[in-house]
C-alpha cells in the first residue's frame, strides 16, 4: 500500500460490528493498528472481538451517554465513526473526540449530517487545532479526491460531474435507515447543489445516458441522484455546479424494499458488486477527467478511512478543523496509496464534447 504500518497505535471504531465497521476493523489490523471496538451492543462487540482471538479491547458506549463515549476513546490515538445514522451519532462522537483531544474520521454518506458537521464544528475545531474529517468513504470522500485530483492546477471550475457506475447495489440495513432519516429531514424532497448552494426540490429525477469508459460503456443513469459529494467538494473547491449520477440498475436495487443486504463472495468478505466512478470537471470549453474502479463500495470505504487516520497521525495533512478528504490531504498521492483497493486514472485535459 506504499505507507508504513500503524506501529501499534490504538484507534477506536464506533459501530465496529456493523457491516462497514467490520471492514474498518480488519483494515486497521492489516495496517498495524490496534482497533478498540465500541458501539451500543456489548454482545455483538464481544462476538466480533472473539472472532479475532484474545487481545482486542471491547468498550460499549452509547451516543446518549457522554461518559461512556469518553471511556471508549480514553487513551486512543483517533476514532473512526462507522455507526449510522450519522444524523444521530456524528455530533456526540465528535464532541467526545474534542474532549479527548484526538482526530475524528467518519464514513457518513448522509448529506444533511455532513453539512451539519461543517456548520456546527468548523469554528470550534479550527480554534482547537483539531482534525475532523467527515464522509471519508466511497460517497463523499472518493468523489472529492477524484475531483480534486482532476482539478490539478485549476483554482475554479464551472461544473463537476460524478457518475457512479455500479453494477448493483445491495444496501445494508444502515444504508436503508440513513436514507429513511434523510428523507424525513427533507420532507420527501430531493436535494441538489446548484448556483453554489444546496437546493431542495420535488421535481422528478431525469434519466439520461452517461458515456462511461470501457468496458462499461454508455449506460442509462439517474440524473441528480445526489450523494455526499455535494457537501464535500464545495466545502473547499470553487465549483458552483456539482452533479452526481447513478446507474439505473443500482438506483432500482436501492429503491426496491426486498433487495437483500450484500453477501460475501471472497475471503475478504467483499460482495460481487463492482463500481466505476467517472469524474468530469469542466471549465469553459475544457474538461479534465478522473476514473476509479474497484469492488464493493462498503469494503472500499475501509482503506479510505484508515488511510485518512494514518495520514493525520503522521502529520501528512494540509489544514486543521473540519475538512474534507480533498482539502486536508494530497488527493493524487492518497489515491495512489489506495492501490490495490482502487484503480485510479487521472487524464489530461480535453476539449469539451470530444
Amino acid at each position: 500500500m506504499g505507507i508504513e504500518a500503524g506501529s501499534g497505535q490504538t484507534v477506536a471504531v464506533f459501530g465496529a460490528y456493523g457491516h462497514t465497521g467490520r471492514f474498518v476493523v480488519a483494515q486497521l489490523l492489516e495496517r498495524g493498528f490496534v482497533p478498540v471496538l465500541s458501539g451500543r451492543d456489548a454482545g455483538r462487540l464481544g462476538e466480533l472481538a472473539a472472532a479475532y482471538g484474545p487481545g482486542l479491547d471491547v468498550r460499549p458506549a452509547s451516543v446518549d451517554d457522554a461518559a461512556s463515549l469518553d471511556r471508549a476513546l480514553a487513551g486512543t490515538a483517533a476514532v473512526i465513526n462507522c455507526a449510522g445514522p450519522f444524523a444521530t451519532t456524528a455530533a456526540p462522537v465528535i464532541e467526545a473526540a474534542l474532549r479527548a483531544g484526538i482526530p475524528y474520521v467518519d464514513v457518513a454518506a448522509e448529506i444533511e449530517a455532513n453539512a451539519d458537521t461543517f456548520a456546527h464544528f468548523t469554528d470550534r475545531a479550527r480554534a482547537a487545532g483539531a482534525v475532523i474529517v467527515p464522509a471519508m468513504a466511497f460517497y463523499g470522500g472518493l468523489g472529492d479526491l477524484l475531483v480534486t485530483a482532476a482539478m490539478g492546477d485549476w483554482t475554479t471550475a464551472d461544473e463537476a460531474h460524478i457518475a457512479y457506475g455500479l453494477n448493483s447495489w445491495h444496501p445494508t440495513p444502515g444504508t436503508r435507515e440513513a436514507g429513511r432519516i434523510s428523507g424525513e429531514r427533507r420532507n420527501g424532497r430531493r436535494v441538489r447543489h446548484t448556483n453554489g448552494r444546496l437546493e431542495y426540490h420535488s421535481d422528478a429525477l431525469p434519466t439520461l445516458k452517461w458515456p462511461f469508459p470501457d468496458p462499461m460503456g454508455t449506460r442509462a443513469v439517474i440524473g441528480e441522484f445526489t450523494m455526499a459529494d455535494v457537501v464535500t467538494i464545495p466545502s473547499h473547491l470553487a465549483i458552483p455546479e456539482v452533479r452526481t449520477y447513478m446507474t439505473v440498475e443500482a438506483a432500482g436495487d436501492l429503491a426496491a424494499p426486498d433487495t437483500p443486504a450484500p453477501s460475501a463472495v471472497d475471503e475478504h468478505g467483499r460482495s460481487d458488486q463492482t463500481f466505476l466512478v467517472d469524474v468530469v470537471v469542466r471549465s469553459g470549453d475544457t474538461e479534465r477527467h478522473a476514473v476509479a474502479r474497484g469492488q464493493d463500495i462498503y469494503a472500499v470505504t475501509a482503506p479510505l478511512a484508515v488511510e485518512a487516520v494514518h495520514r493525520v497521525l503522521t502529520g501528512r495533512t494540509r489544514t486543521v478543523g473540519v475538512a474534507s478528504a480533498g482539502e486536508i490531504f494530497d488527493a493524487s498521492d492518497l489515491l495512489r496509496a489506495l492501490a490495490p483497493h482502487i484503480s485510479v486514472e487521472v487524464e489530461v485535459e480535453v476539449e469539451a464534447g470530444q
